[in-house]
């Protein structure tokens, strides 16, 4: 069964095979059908067993750096034997050419029309939970987030932050690739703000505090599109260049290593006049 992958696709695809009880591969852009030789552990009980027809649906991962090939493959092991029909995948709109127009080739069309009753409309709501965020950028004024630009030291880098965001009573967030743990830290540290809940951009949370601060982080679309409506936004980056320089109010051309102490040692002291005053 082939579905297309857009939104109404998406979900009816879904929908169906989960009735059906059968696998289902999403976003697809290319396909095979090949009788394939196949020795699983758990598949086939760790024997070379033939599978006939077998549909081999790819799609690219890691921003099309790799290839995955995906398989919805009959349990041959006897011990938790199942068969899994329909092969079925959505396929990403536009990735084929159309074939040519053949008017020797003859199809059945079957017109289907579903009956519904009242019954069938009807929805009950059995539970309903209200799942707050771990992450509170909504009842702060300020946000910093930063990305790769922690590379040089990451752990220091990090607690460099965590002491700004503490002088300016700010929540912290990441861009997307900081969520995937790029760079060797301290489990607690990893675990506290190397982690999704804290990404914004369109793969995460949309943001507008009164203040924002990014801290390097280049100004990839997805990200813009999550903090674009904040009030005033200050950027530092080593790179003059980067997209960010065109979103923000005040850009700051170093590294943040560098930057950070200074901005802290300055807001510590504007503390210390009004509380003197």
């Amino acid at each position: 069964m082939l579905f297309s992958a857009n939104n109404i696709g998406r979900h009816l695809s879904a929908t169906v095979l989960a009735e059906l009880g059968s696998g289902l591969a999403s976003d697809i852009n290319k396909l095979a059908i090949e009788d394939l030789e196949i020795k699983h552990e758990h598949k086939t009980k760790g024997q070379l067993v033939r599978y006939e027809k077998t549909l081999q649906m790819y799609r690219p991962d890691f921003s099309g750096f790799l290839w995955t090939t995906i398989l919805c493959l009959d349990n041959r092991n006897p011990a938790i034997q199942r068969e899994y029909h329909p092969q079925a995948c959505s396929i990403i709109p536009g990735v084929f050419a159309p074939s040519r127009r053949d008017p020797g080739r003859k199809g059945v069309l079957v017109e289907f029309n579903p009956e519904l009753d009242e019954a069938d409309k009807a929805v009950k709501v059995l539970n309903r939970q209200v799942t707050k965020s771990p992450v509170d950028f909504d009842s702060h004024k300020v946000v910093i987030s930063f990305g790769r630009g922690i590379k040089d030291s990451p752990e220091d880098n990090i607690k460099l932050i965590v002491e700004l965001a503490n002088e300016l009573n700010a929540e912290i967030g990441v861009s997307l690739p900081i969520s995937k743990k790029p760079y060797s830290v301290s489990e607690r540290v990893s675990s506290l703000y190397l982690n999704p809940d804290r990404v914004i951009g369109t793969s995460g949370r949309k943001v507008a505090p009164a203040l924002y601060i990014a801290l390097g982080i280049s100004g990839a679309m997805q990200h813009i599109a999550g903090m674009k409506e904040s009030g005033f936004v200050i950027a530092i980056n080593a790179d003059l260049d980067s997209p960010i320089r065109d979103e923000c109010d005040i850009f700051i051309k170093g590294k943040m290593e560098d930057v950070l102490p200074l901005l802290i040692e300055e807001l510590k002291k504007q503390k210390q006049v009004m509380e003197v005053q």
